[in-house]
């Protein structure tokens, strides 16, 4: 699978552009789409969905562009957006054989159903509301309504935000295993979503993408460069004036600060390795 998106752009009726000549090229795998709250992710999830279209520029799945062929694209597609709203008072399985039924699952719709909550670990609260869920087991539900129908592209937003430890790593998981043939699209403002799970990934901010390729090279763009020191409480605005700020941490309740430096920064200064985090607060601050 290939998706391919040209010159992309898309500005809204209140004059925000959240979509800014966005150019990337996304195969089989999991690809994280990473960028602070606002960055522009959602619009361009929702246009790659076909929720949308843009003002100008093309996205193609294998050569079919997708605008021209939203149903075809959505016959490939599974989706699970930010935020999803359920029907009260109806069960999970319930709840999974209508969305497959709207998906024109016409056979062995109770074995794909029963199969999907198995997948994510519903299969024994199949009985229970999805209303009543907790945040955890909604996403894991969404995550299996995205899956009906074996799409060939799957897309995730925030997928993990708000859930607990235990229920971050279960969903990565399933993400995961998914991603092994398809092209799942995560897009997220958590950092270690992207460490943990993606081979390749973009940075977009005010929506354009500012860095695109593997995350070692993205920390490439930091190497040698990357100082840390402890600072005390007065000296914090003096210090944050003369130096560029990647990132402030509080360890055993003192303020950590790692800076960017082209020149050697020595004591109290320490080389630090730079990490994920430290090249994402670099490329929105620049």
């Amino acid at each position: 699978m290939n998706l391919v998106i040209q010159n992309l752009n898309k500005k809204y009726a209140n004059g925000i552009k959240a979509i800014d000549n966005v150019n990337l090229e996304i195969g089989n795998g999991m690809f994280g789409l990473l960028g602070p709250n606002g960055a522009g992710k959602s619009s361009l999830m929702r246009t790659i969905a076909t929720l949308q279209d843009p003002d100008s520029g093309s996205i193609t799945l294998n050569e079919m562009d997708i605008f021209t062929n939203k149903d075809e694209l959505r016959k490939q597609l599974g989706y699970l957006p930010q935020e999803f709203g359920v029907y009260p008072k109806i069960s999970a399985y319930d709840m999974l054989f209508h969305i497959a039924t709207l998906k024109g699952i016409k056979e062995n719709t109770k074995d794909l159903v029963l199969g999907l909550l198995n997948k994510v670990n519903l299969y024994e609260f199949r009985k229970k509301n999805v209303s009543d869920f907790s945040g955890g087991m909604k996403q894991r539900f969404g995550i299996a309504q995205a899956l009906i129908g074996n799409p060939n592209l799957l897309i995730v937003d925030e997928p993990t935000a708000g859930l607990d430890p235990t229920e971050r790593n279960r969903f990565h998981n399933i993400l995961s295993e998914i991603a092994e043939d398809k092209i799942v699209i995560l897009s997220t403002h958590i950092v270690q979503d992207v460490i943990e799970l993606c081979n390749n990934m973009a940075i977009i901010h005010n929506g354009s993408v500012r860095f695109k390729g593997s995350p070692s090279d993205a920390l490439a763009i930091l190497k040698d460069k990357v100082f840390g020191r402890f600072v005390e409480k007065g000296e914090l605005e003096s210090f944050k004036a003369n130096y560029q700020v990647l990132s402030e941490k509080l360890n055993a309740g003192k303020n950590f600060l790692n800076v960017y430096s082209e020149q050697v920064l020595t004591s109290p200064f320490d080389k630090k390795q730079a990490d994920l985090e430290d090249v994402f607060f670099y490329i929105c601050r620049a």
